[in-house]
């Protein structure tokens, strides 16, 4: 089994809290960063902007994507303009579409071709891979982000998608990210299919010191949780010694 230094998938730390962010940011593994505004919502964040230049402040060697968050295309432009001039590292996340179902690839190539280094998200299908494929222009990197976690979250099997798409942003000047993972696992797919970048939420990247662990031991390591909790919470049955008879039930 892969070490994590074995893995050719680049691993993005996706979050909005700072702290855990730039504790991140120490670890050699963790080759980039994602965030979006659901996730800022939930820890709170209000000034966007100053959120930002506050992280941009630590983190300037590293990719980071923020998103715009305007539903108008004129209004997505210049939040993307403002966005991008924040660090040479910065990446925008403009959303595949709008949300009335109407497709942003128009808004997309007019970016490119500024030279603003995009993040496309929240693509689910391989026609709107092929469609941003086609609409990235130029040679400005941008990053494609499938979320395969979602696609695995209706009972589809993401990884024969994900290998498609792989083969769809190798032919232009962009990485495929395999976002909303949904555990450890799905980072070793991503690198067997030549993904080259995975999105990780702390939940699971606190589980990357379980990569390669004895099976064995961790069986034992169970058993003895389930039952230091059992006598930490006080729990008792009553026995046959007791006077009271166990019946079984079949």
């Amino acid at each position: 089994m892969k070490s994590v230094s074995d893995l050719r998938v680049q691993i993005f730390a996706d979050g909005a809290d700072k702290a855990s962010m730039l504790e991140l940011y120490r670890q050699p593994y963790i080759k980039g960063f994602t965030t979006n505004p659901t996730l800022m919502r939930a820890i709170g964040v209000t000034d966007y902007q100053g959120f930002a230049l506050d992280l941009l402040a630590t983190i300037q060697d590293r990719p980071i994507s923020f998103e715009v968050f305007a539903d108008d295309e004129a209004e997505m432009e210049d939040q993307a303009r403002h966005i991008a001039a924040w660090g040479k590292n910065v990446f925008v996340k403009v959303p595949v579409m709008k949300t009335n179902g109407a497709p942003t690839y128009d808004l997309v190539r007019s970016l490119s071709l500024e030279g603003i280094k995009l993040n496309v998200t929240a693509l689910l299908t391989l026609e709107q891979v092929r469609s941003v494929c086609g609409a990235l222009q130029g040679d400005t990197p941008a990053y494609v982000s499938v979320f395969a976690g979602r696609i695995a979250d209706t009972g589809r099997d993401p990884v024969p998608l994900m290998r498609e798409a792989v083969s769809m942003v190798n032919d232009v000047n962009a990485e495929l990210i395999w976002a909303s993972p949904r555990e450890l696992l799905n980072v070793f797919q991503a690198d067997e299919i030549g993904c080259h970048v995975i999105t990780a939420t702390t939940d699971i990247l606190k589980k990357l010191p379980l990569v390669g662990k004895d099976l064995h031991q961790f069986s034992q390591e169970t058993v003895q949780m389930f039952h230091r909790d059992a006598v930490k919470s006080g729990l008792s049955l009553p026995t046959a010694k007791q006077g009271i008879a166990i019946v079984s039930r079949r």
